[in-house]
């Protein structure tokens, strides 16, 4: 990795560990066709005390969004209350009310699934299609998030890098997470990652930003994955991969005049499903009380047609 030359370690990774035509030509699921039936069985097997964690932050007005590239925090309007319904303003009979509300949003504000038309490189989007023949104004018209609904839900797998290579459960900002490091994580788990699986990955910045307030958590200095992570997201053959952070990779880039290298590389190339902003903190306790860091894990987007990114509840059952 040449930090003065992001342009060619982009493309020599994206040439080594590309998934083009692996599923065929009209391919749409890319990482996640790993996630397999019997994957599904595996996972549905490790609930053992039915105890469940949601790994979404709110989705209100008090989050992290600052408006770069005019992503806003959620704006929640009520169309009919209790009031409304109090002093018989909502023309219904016999006494019956009710409430009604609206959001408005960013699908990618808060807790969510990037989908393969979320990044390009050099005009390609996933499996070498031409970019502006799959996301048009009618928004993504090939791999829109529509297509992964039915399929997110097997075995996750629960990295606490933070906890296990950080100081008080924390990595610092700017932290680069090698293989090196996710390998040693597992270990120290005692846990295997692998074809069909859905890691995640926890850094402690969501728990540094809740304590200290948000900063620049959204777009910030953060630590995540290195870009010479990318041959291993490839060759463990993982369905998915989240994070808590914004971001998913080291910010700053490992890069001179970059941005963002290992979406370039992961999303396009490899057809890696990415999460960001997952709230891992709750999880991470459990799975150090009990020593099991692999769950059954379900994690929907929703099926916004054409949509390049979903907002998304994930649930870990153990």
């Amino acid at each position: 990795m040449n930090r003065q030359d992001p342009e060619g370690s982009i493309a020599g990774a994206a040439k080594a560990y590309s998934n083009w035509g692996r599923w065929g030509e009209d391919d749409r699921l890319g990482t996640l066709n790993f996630l397999t039936a019997d994957k599904r069985r595996e996972g549905a097997a490790l609930v053992r005390r039915g105890v469940s964690f949601s790994l979404s932050q709110s989705f209100d007005m008090n989050g992290p969004q600052k408006g770069w590239r005019r992503r806003t925090n959620p704006v929640h309007t009520m169309l009919d209350t209790g009031t409304d319904a109090a002093l018989g303003a909502q023309g219904f009979p016999h006494g019956i009310g009710g409430a009604d509300d609206v959001i408005a949003m960013p699908l990618q504000c808060s807790t969510q699934w990037d989908g393969l038309g979320h990044i390009f490189d050099h005009g390609k989007a996933w499996n070498g299609r031409p970019a502006e023949r799959v996301v048009t104004s009618d928004g993504d018209l090939v791999t829109g998030i529509e297509h992964m609904a039915p399929h997110v839900a097997g075995r996750g797998v629960l990295l606490d890098v933070g906890r296990v290579i950080g100081t008080d459960g924390e990595l610092p900002d700017g932290f680069a997470i090698t293989e090196d490091h996710l390998t040693a994580t597992a270990e120290a788990h005692q846990v295997t990652v692998g074809r069909g699986d859905i890691v995640l990955v926890r850094t402690g910045q969501l728990a540094r930003a809740r304590r200290e307030g948000w900063g620049d958590y959204a777009g910030g200095d953060a630590p995540g994955l290195s870009f010479t992570t990318a041959g291993w997201l490839h060759s463990s053959e993982i369905a998915a991969i989240a994070t808590d952070t914004w971001g998913f990779e080291v910010r700053p880039n490992e890069f001179d005049h970059a941005f963002q290298p290992l979406h370039q590389v992961a999303i396009p190339n490899i057809g890696l499903l990415i999460g960001e902003m997952w709230d891992l903190d709750a999880l991470a306790e459990d799975c150090a009380r009990d020593g099991v860091h692999a769950f059954w894990l379900t994690a929907a987007p929703l099926p916004i047609t054409g949509a390049v990114g979903s907002p998304v509840n994930p649930i870990a059952v153990k």
